[in-house]
């Protein structure tokens, strides 16, 4: 444990900063970021039509016809929020691989917090995906939408890896069984980004395709969001993982004491 804590705790500069430092900036550039996209989100994008465009469609039972939506300024925060969700979690996994290969708790601890953050980020992205779909499609939750029901089945895995953590005493088998499943409830990620590319019937959109679909302040409101949510995502993650190797550590500190 102390040898964990120690590779944890280790203080590293980059332009001679140390890591707190570059957490807190980062922290403090992704809250300007995401600031600045709110103001620009809600009082310079132009509002746009919904998911009626064209005529009406079908969703849940309710018949939604083309409208100017302002809730649809939701968008710019929803989607960068759901980006970072997938983001997070295929780091969370590739910190599981590198502990079934080599074994360290040290990549157990990075691949958990990874999942503690990718929690975090699911569970902001059905809600404000839930207030999206109450004023763009006039339901709470459309049953059966491809993008809806893979990322709803994406969060059920999140919950149940730390449901089956907290069901194993033991420290190694714990960590091992956790590495495994979160590879494997991994998979669904990919699957949900690309879901509604692969089946031309969902009535999700698809932000990031070919040709664009977001011109000026739209795009510029995105991106800001993205990078804001990019490096709060990245900030809360080191803050967290600095917490739990000071918790290692006070842990080998009281071993060591009484022993």
């Amino acid at each position: 444990r102390m040898r964990v804590a120690e590779q944890g705790i280790k203080q590293r500069k980059f332009l001679g900063l140390t890591g707190n430092a570059w957490t807190l900036l980062m922290l403090g550039v992704g809250a300007i970021l995401t600031t600045a996209d709110f103001i620009l989100a809600f009082f310079y994008t132009p509002v746009v039509y919904g998911a009626g465009v064209g005529g009406s469609k079908m969703i849940g039972g309710v018949v939604v016809s083309q409208q100017l939506l302002f809730s649809q300024k939701i968008f710019y925060f929803h989607v960068p929020v759901a980006i970072g969700s997938f983001l997070v979690f295929t780091f969370a996994a590739a910190y599981a691989v590198l502990f079934l290969v080599r074994k360290d708790s040290n990549y157990d601890i990075r691949s958990r917090t990874g999942m503690e953050v990718t929690l975090l980020l699911v569970m902001l992205t059905l809600i404000t995906g839930d207030i999206w779909t109450r004023f763009e499609w006039g339901v709470w939750w459309a049953f059966g939408e491809p993008r809806l029901t893979t990322y709803a089945i994406m969060a059920l895995l999140v919950v149940a890896y730390f449901v089956l953590r907290a069901a194993v005493s033991d420290d190694e088998r714990r960590a091992t069984y956790g590495a495994v499943f979160c590879i494997i409830a991994w998979i669904d990620a990919p699957i949900s980004f690309v879901i509604t590319r692969m089946i031309p019937t969902s009535i999700h959109p698809v932000v990031l395709r070919a040709g664009g679909g977001l011109t000026g302040s739209q795009l510029l409101a995105f991106l800001l969001g993205l990078f804001g949510m990019m490096f709060t995502s990245w900030a809360i993650y080191q803050l967290r993982l600095r917490e739990e190797f000071a918790k290692v550590r006070i842990d080998a500190l009281k071993e060591a004491l009484e022993g």
